[in-house]
């Protein structure tokens, strides 16, 4: 494989447009995750089912994984994009946002050029990048395939999966983490370092602040350890996302015998929190082309439409939940109202999918 071939169709021309009503001279919001290279590319269904991947799920990639990221490159037009859930979201809030470093990132990656590339890619966006570095371990990736503009997730964590909350604890790290206001983590990063993640919510919760999270996955609560942890910083989580097959599988790992988005998304919100914890919770389900659901303390506070899109616009869904997270957080954390931050989301989303992988234009037009 040509490594400058590939880099070089990591690069999109993109010219950072400031946006001048915002002024802030640190980060407001701090993500928390698994920085992947998304390899991705149109795969047709016997190229999934050889490798036993579903449309509209993510996974973590095992032994019989190990050929298909080859296999794509060999036998498929593959795009490299700067990834990772977290990143995407991120990436995306800090593009809505406008003022250069309004939105941070830590995460762990590999001494390599793929590194090097995502550290490009997330400074020229304004984002302000703070990687943990292996440097005995290569930079993760994500297998992205995309099957009629839907998309199933493999993902190689490998330097992702070694990050070390002493990273977060080196004082100039967790500077990071006491002037941000608003926190944000996929849920895969449970499966790497829930102590960081509990550490910066108990941080949140004593501090008044904020701490948002998503259940990204059905495996993660399929999984007990990757559950328990989950659960362990629920009391904590004061905004929560998922979408509607996330929402089916946290009611099922809970033992609730219901079924309805909006019955879930409300008794989710009514989960015990921590004392010295912000009363109350936010939980925000989308359910692709369906309104999304936002509940709190036991009640449904509005069902949101998305924007329509003719189906010939649609190119790909990947990172479009992860574009509506950071969509919405950018105007979360401005403080504005429930139904600009859901239509945020969905102009963050709406953007993204019509895009390969998740990128956008340079200038973002949202009001």
């Amino acid at each position: 494989v040509d490594l400058k071939k590939h880099l070089d169709s990591l690069r999109t021309p993109f010219t950072f447009q400031p946006n001048t009503k915002l002024t802030l001279k640190m980060a407001v919001l701090l993500g928390m995750g698994n920085p992947l290279l998304d390899i991705s590319a149109v795969v047709p269904t016997e190229f999934l089912d050889k490798y036993d991947l579903k449309l509209n799920n993510a996974v973590l990639a095992e032994e019989k994984h190990a050929p298909m990221y080859d296999d794509m490159v060999k036998n498929f037009d593959v795009e490299y994009i700067a990834g990772g859930a977290t990143q995407n979201s991120i990436r995306v809030a800090q593009w809505m946002l406008g003022a250069p470093k309004s939105a941070a990132y830590m995460g762990c990656v590999g001494k390599d050029a793929f590194a090097d590339e995502m550290v490009k890619c997330c400074e020229t966006e304004g984002v302000h990048v703070n990687y943990m570095v292996d440097e005995a371990t290569p930079t993760g990736t994500c297998g992205v395939l995309v099957n009629g503009g839907e998309r199933s997730l493999c993902a190689a964590l490998n330097a992702a999966n070694n990050y070390k909350i002493a990273h977060l604890e080196q004082p100039e790290n967790w500077k990071l983490v006491e002037d941000a206001k608003f926190y944000y983590s996929a849920g895969f990063f449970l499966t790497v370092s829930p102590d960081s993640m509990l550490k910066v919510a108990k941080h949140a919760a004593a501090a008044g602040k904020t701490y948002t999270m998503n259940l990204s996955a059905p495996f993660l609560m399929e999984v007990p350890p990757f559950k328990s942890a989950m659960m362990e910083c629920m009391p904590y989580v004061d905004v929560l996302f998922g979408n509607e097959s996330e929402a089916a599988t946290f009611a099922k790992s809970e033992g609730w015998d219901i079924t309805d988005v909006k019955e879930i998304a409300c008794k989710a919100s009514t989960l015990p929190k921590a004392e010295g914890a912000k009363p109350g919770r936010l939980v925000v389900f989308t359910q692709g082309m369906d309104p999304t659901i936002v509940a709190k303390d036991g009640a449904v506070l509005g069902e949101f439409p998305v924007i329509p899109l003719a189906p010939e616009k649609l190119v790909d869904t990947n990172g479009a939940g992860d574009a509506f997270v950071g969509g919405f957080l950018s105007q979360f954390v401005q403080g504005a109202e429930l139904e600009k931050c859901v239509k945020a989301g969905n102009y963050g989303a709406n953007a993204i999918i019509q895009q390969s992988g998740c990128k956008f234009p340079p200038v973002c037009d949202f009001a």
